[in-house]
């Protein structure tokens, strides 16, 4: 079995007299495929913020290849992407500047930025439209 890759121990979330999440437990293997279900309200959204460092936890630990969600969250923004549901690009933006922004936004170092865009326009099959504004790609393209 590959190392794992995103560990949470007994992570946890309050807010106020509100118990989002309660001690929840899981290892988390490279190259695996892996989703939140759950019903609405059921904490899957302020678990990913957790993981994202976006959320403070109230409770229990989580770790991204070792690196402490809160503690370090800088260094995995960085490494960690996180799609949320209601997602909006710059329609009037092209892909190209789209990806600068949120690179920016993210901090990614200006020295990685042009790999990392090349990278992911690669990953996503979106080379040929980097000069496209985001808001004429398909939704599946967006």
């Amino acid at each position: 079995m590959s190392e794992p890759v995103i560990v949470l121990d007994k992570l946890s979330k309050r807010f106020g007299d509100v118990q989002a999440v309660r001690d929840v437990s899981l290892t988390i293997a490279a190259g695996t495929i892996f989703g939140f279900l759950g019903a609405n309200g059921a904490g899957k959204t302020t678990t990913i913020r957790m993981l994202c460092g976006l959320t403070h936890p109230t409770g229990g630990r989580a770790t991204i290849s070792g690196h402490d969600v809160w503690q370090e969250r800088q260094l995995v923004r960085a490494k960690f992407g996180y799609l949320a549901q209601r997602f909006s690009l710059y329609p009037d933006l092209t892909v190209e500047e789209n990806f600068r922004f949120f690179g920016g936004a993210c901090r990614v170092p200006v020295t990685q930025l042009d790999d990392r865009i090349a990278n992911l326009l690669r990953l996503a099959d979106l080379e040929e439209k980097r000069d496209t504004p985001a808001g004429s790609l398909s939704g599946g393209m967006r």
